[in-house]
């Protein structure tokens, strides 16, 4: 079986599991992430390999964190991921990615993510939940962050922190490539 294949897989498993968990239907559940019904029968079923935007509001929609949704091995307290196992999420042809490094439930989803933004690219995220915290440290090149319109600019070895429920953009305006780590604390569903 693929890497693709083992994440499609377990991707339908763990939203039909959290699904249940949450006592949530499909209306509900489409209704909460802004995602079709069709859609969410198709995940559950293993017919598509959506995009990220879409495992991350169905993760905010249910409470828990991307890392849980694309979870296919349960085992012990501590868990490791190698790095040849951290999940690629999204990338474009000049070379800027991200990846999805760990991630826990504390009592609301947690992750920590690498990323890389090549010159002249950006990634722009929607709105999450309220209370829903970003912190992100840039380890090279310079990262343009737009928050509700506002422009910072987060030089290599500075951290920022910012609250991620309103609109937010993560730029390279540089020259060289970027690199950070982010972490995401999302609220658990109430």
């Amino acid at each position: 079986m693929s890497d693709l294949e083992l994440l499609t897989q377990s991707l339908a498993r763990n939203v039909r599991h959290w699904r249940a968990v949450r006592g949530f239907t499909l209306d509900v559940l489409a209704a909460r992430a802004g995602v079709s019904r069709g859609m969410l029968i198709q995940i559950e079923q293993a017919r598509t390999n959506p995009s990220i935007g879409t495992v991350v509001k169905i993760g905010d929609a249910l409470g828990v964190s991307v890392t849980t949704l694309l979870d296919y091995e349960r085992g012990p307290k501590v868990r490791v991921v190698p790095a040849e196992r951290a999940v690629r999420l999204w990338h474009t042809e000049a070379g800027s990615y991200n990846r999805l490094l760990a991630g826990t439930e504390a009592p609301g989803p947690l992750e920590m993510w690498d990323w890389r933004l090549m010159p002249g690219e950006r990634s722009t995220s929607e709105p999450h939940p309220g209370g829903t915290v970003e912190l992100v440290h840039v380890t090279a090149g310079e990262l343009t962050l737009i928050v509700d319109g506002e422009e910072y600019r987060v030089p290599a070895g500075a951290s920022a922190s910012f609250e991620a429920d309103i609109p937010h953009v993560y730029a390279n305006t540089g020259d060289v490539p970027m690199e950070m780590v982010m972490a995401v604390s999302v609220p658990p569903v109430t």
